[in-house]
């Protein structure tokens, strides 16, 4: 038997009514339709299925399944039961017993969780497949999505001119996605076309349950309104399960276990029962599990997340614990910059972290920035993820909250100097170079106030940056060295790694590239004895400016190369768009005007996502790179220039790594030129996951970390749309 297992709204019924249209001819004896949604008593399941099957006139005697089984032992037909979840355990046994005694009977059920039976075959219905984005869709790539076609074809049974257009793409691709794919509550949402645009539709679904009405008088009544549907998965959970149902509704995004435990398992819902009951969540497809890493992931379809919260709310503990999911992300926030996990084999998962929990990690702070006495909480949060907000492209949205938080912090703490420092880091990145001064002084200004060693030399370190940026190399090298000295002193290992490599930088356009070469040496041996890499790549970036300015520019590439591959595992926007600079120069040094053309565009690219440019880091580096890019333009001239040097319309921060490796160049290309989303790298851990490897497995092939690859897994899984790795890999097996 095969039991259909998804949450209220995704189409279980219409899928098991056209099953039994198209196998109908395969069955001697056609199919049955048994449905229990009107039943209530578990002792009627039975008598529901004799008058489904129309055998009430040809009792055996006996109890009403013995009639059941006696009418169907013979026969040769498909048995569809539908809407199960609330008599599970009744319809259990009637399936047991008929499947015991009526070998040619097969059986389809559909249920928001598995009948427990055995033999029992389930299906994870997934909702609609969605648009891939919310904006910038164009009506042709929009239809292809599941979601989009219903809800065209809904809404123009209502408004018959209806149709997708370049004004209303964007706002069908936010509702589709916003509505979670779910059929019903699109079927709605289409009906409201009568009245209301999609822009106002996705305006208002803040209050969906209210809007989201109106169903076919055909349906049930839980069928005709969204929160009816919700209601009666509800209705089905324990009080156990409706609390913790309520409580993860904190989580904007997808969480795992640990973070579960840690935020939900708290008063009546002990720690210790969150594992059990998130997996009876997940039985009853009320919360989602991503099985495609080792690291299991959790996540809740957005309608059920606001029902939760809505529960959440009405309880009065909605404050609490989104104050515990707070101090949960803090906590992890700040662990991952500590020494001892900076310092180890476990940083290359830390990228991976903050990307995957981007969502929580924002959440956390916004919250504890709106909120009275939170302000210091959101202070030490935002400096926790300083890595986070200088690496992965999110320069201009920490810029914003970081600016919230400075209106908000009293004057003359730590927690507003640390909040200066970083967003004078920020600043100077994004070549605010005015800001940062200003940010800097007051930094400076508390350091003194407080007497505190440790601001003060954060203060130095970002000068020191600043007058880097300004082509004041003295001032740089002496700011850096002073920060160094106490970094050192007070075991900042982090902070000491990210100054020697600017401090390597100056040293460079202060006419010093053996001193740069000698600096680098040190942090590559200082990362070597700790099991560092970050600052590592960043060192070896350096070296290749440094060989560039010695000539020696077989070095140069291979110094830049080593720290690409390192960034396969990081994918450190900056450090990546500054090394393939390296390459870029020096291609154009050695004559290969058309690698040095291409690396350009794809450095060109990095910046972009980034959300900068090279011209933002001050006279040395740019000034090397718009050396090479004059001359590059000369050899081109302006019209090839131009071409070549524009970044492939398909590339990504993975394939732009790969692109700069050379080994890998006419791999990436392929991808570029066909249909296929996922970068190099991507493709090569989505076949190892067709073989059937596991994260663990992989990993150990590819020579990077397991958290690595759970990372890479969530994202092919989101670029294709998929939740399953058996989809992906018959989706290889067709694109191989």
């Amino acid at each position: 038997m095969v039991t259909v297992i998804g949450s209220g709204g995704v189409g279980k019924t219409r899928l098991a009514e056209e099953v039994s249209l198209q196998t109908a001819r395969a069955f001697q004896d056609s199919v049955s339709f048994i449905d229990l949604a009107p039943v209530r008593d578990p002792d009627s399941v039975p008598t529901a299925a004799a008058v489904a099957l129309a055998i009430c006139d040809h009792a055996v005697g006996g109890t009403t399944i013995d009639n059941v089984v006696e009418a169907l032992r013979q026969r040769q037909m498909l048995l569809v039961i539908d809407n199960c979840e609330h008599l599970v355990e009744a319809v259990g046994n009637l399936v047991t017993a008929v499947l015991a005694a009526a070998p040619l009977v097969r059986i389809l059920a559909t249920s928001r969780e598995p009948l427990g039976v055995a033999s029992e075959f389930t299906y994870l219905l997934p909702p609609m497949s969605l648009p891939r984005g919310s904006y910038g869709n164009q009506e042709g790539s929009l239809a292809e999505s599941e979601a989009v076609a219903l809800f065209v074809e809904r809404g123009q049974a209502v408004d018959p001119e209806f149709q997708i257009s370049s004004a209303n793409a964007d706002s069908i691709a936010q509702l589709c996605i916003k509505l979670d794919g779910i059929p019903l509550a699109i079927e709605l949402a289409a009906a409201r076309l009568r009245s209301l645009s999609p822009l106002q539709l996705v305006h208002r679904l803040d209050h969906r349950f209210a809007l989201l009405t109106g169903g076919a008088q055909a349906l049930w009544a839980r069928q005709q309104t969204l929160r009816a549907v919700v209601d009666w998965s509800f209705d089905l959970c324990s009080d156990a399960e409706r609390g913790l149902w309520a409580r993860l509704s904190v989580f904007p995004g997808s969480f795992d276990l640990d973070a579960a435990e840690a935020v939900c398992g708290y008063g009546d819902i002990p720690r210790e029962h969150i594992i059990d009951l998130l997996d009876s969540l997940v039985a009853k497809s009320l919360v989602v599990v991503d099985r495609s890493t080792e690291q299991r992931r959790y996540s809740q379809l957005l309608t059920l997340r606001e029902y939760g919260r809505e529960l959440l709310d009405a309880n009065g503990d909605g404050e609490e614990f989104r104050r515990r999911h707070r101090d949960h992300y803090l906590e992890r926030a700040e662990h991952c910059v500590r020494s001892e996990n900076w310092f180890s084999s476990r940083q290359s998962d830390l990228p991976t972290w903050w990307r995957v929990d981007h969502h929580n990690l924002i959440a956390a702070l916004d919250w504890s920035s709106t909120h009275a006495g939170e302000t210091t909480a959101a202070a030490r949060l935002a400096v926790a993820l300083r890595f986070h907000w200088i690496s992965d492209g999110v320069l201009q949205d920490a810029r914003i909250r970081l600016g919230e938080l400075l209106v908000q912090l009293p004057t003359a703490t730590r927690e507003r100097g640390d909040v200066l420092w970083v967003t004078a880091w920020i600043a100077l990145i994004q070549g605010d170079r005015e800001s940062a001064r200003d940010h800097l002084s007051e930094c400076l200004n508390i350091a003194d106030e407080l007497s505190d060693t440790i601001l003060q030399a954060h203060h130095d370190q970002m000068a020191a940056l600043l007058a880097l940026f300004c082509g004041d190399t003295t001032d740089a090298i002496e700011l850096y060295e002073r920060a160094i000295e106490v970094y050192r002193s007070t075991g900042e290992l982090p902070e000491t790694s990210n100054a020697l490599f600017q401090l390597a930088i100056a040293q460079i356009y202060a006419g010093r590239p053996d001193a740069t070469l000698e600096s680098c040496a040190d942090l590559v041996r200082l990362a070597d004895a700790h099991h560092e890499r970050w600052n590592k790549a960043y060192a070896l970036w350096v070296s290749g400016i440094a060989y560039l300015h010695l000539g020696r520019t077989e070095c140069a590439v291979e110094a830049a190369k080593d720290s690409l591959r390192i960034q396969l595992a990081f994918e450190d926007r900056i450090c990546t768009a500054l090394a393939i600079e390296v390459l870029a120069w020096a291609a154009e040094a050695v004559g290969d005007i058309t690698r040095s053309a291409r690396l350009f565009g794809a450095a060109r690219f990095t910046w972009e996502e980034l959300g900068t440019s090279v011209a933002a880091l001050g006279p040395g580096i740019a000034g090397d790179s718009l050396q090479s890019q004059a001359q590059l333009r000369k050899s081109l001239g302006d019209k090839a220039y131009e071409s070549m040097t524009s970044p492939p319309p398909d590339l990504t921060i993975g394939s732009a790594i790969h692109l700069a490796l050379d080994d890998e160049t006419a791999e990436a290309t392929e991808t570029k030129a066909s249909p296929v989303p996922l970068t190099p790298r991507e493709m090569e851990v989505a076949t190892l996951v067709a073989k059937g490897l596991r994260n663990r497995q992989i990993a150990a092939q590819l020579v990077i970390s397991p958290r690595t690859v759970d990372g890479h897994v969530e994202r092919i899984l989101n670029k294709l749309n998929m939740r399953s790795r058996a989809q992906l890999g018959a989706w290889v097996q067709q694109h191989s």
